[in-house]
């Protein structure tokens, strides 16, 4: 899977690159046991360490980082970023241009009818100024950064068709969750975790498991409750 990133030139020296997402765990997660005492139980248990398919989701696709530091009080941003002016004919209003701004928001109004809908409080969106384009057939899925609830924010899902709509910058809105946030975002963090998914149609089928299915399912529900690594040795797969 080729993915092609373009911005404009004179961004070239200021922009972080985004980066495959096993580039990015956290140093929480690094930092992990691998066991934990459980007071319910009164013994040791594994930790989410030992969850691969956890690890995976962290570890999928490519991050897009911020391009600046965010210094954050609440729901006031603020920043400082010296880049270039955009290029193109500086009389434009509309075409050739570009904000220079890390940040944009959105109005309440455009969440009417959401869950997540709150009159008076918009959203924040985070400005990306790479063009991202897929092969044939292929649309970039966007989501937060996998189990990154770490983070302050929320960006919110989409699904964009980056093989044909590739030629302007794909944004992405974010919930801010935490409204008592004190800090800064330092400039890398990740906004966005995309995924390339191929566009198919799926077949959905149901069976009853048959005696040959029972046959393999009771002796592995019963390694995987009593072993470890089991997924791990025996049925993960090597990610690219």
């Amino acid at each position: 899977m080729k993915i092609t990133f373009r911005c404009p030139a004179e961004l070239r020296e200021h922009l972080p690159k985004p980066y495959p997402a096993k580039r990015g765990i956290p140093d929480w997660y690094k930092k992990m046991p691998m066991t934990a005492f459980s007071n319910d139980l009164e013994r040791d248990v594994q930790t989410l360490k030992q969850c691969p398919p956890f690890l995976d989701a962290m570890m999928y696709g490519f991050i897009v980082p911020l391009p600046v530091d965010v210094d954050v009080d609440g729901l006031d941003f603020s920043w400082n970023w010296d880049v270039p002016q955009p290029s193109g004919d500086p009389g434009a209003t509309d075409i050739g241009l570009y904000s220079q701004s890390p940040l944009g928001f959105h109005s309440p109004a455009q969440a009417e009818g959401t869950p997540y809908f709150n009159e008076g409080v918009g959203f924040a969106k985070f400005n990306c100024f790479w063009t991202i384009e897929l092969e044939p057939g292929y649309s970039l899925y966007v989501t937060h950064p996998a189990n990154r609830y770490d983070l302050p924010f929320r960006t919110i899902n989409g699904l964009v068709d980056a093989d044909t709509y590739n030629e302007v910058f794909i944004n992405f809105p974010v919930l801010w969750v935490d409204s008592e946030f004190k800090g800064t975002l330092s400039k890398g963090t990740p906004v966005a975790q995309c995924i390339a998914i191929k566009r198919q149609e799926h077949a959905l089928e149901f069976e009853d498991m048959s005696e040959e299915d029972a046959a393999k399912f009771l002796p592995l529900t019963r390694e995987l409750a009593h072993g470890t690594n089991v997924y791990k040795n025996q049925f993960r797969v090597k990610k690219p």
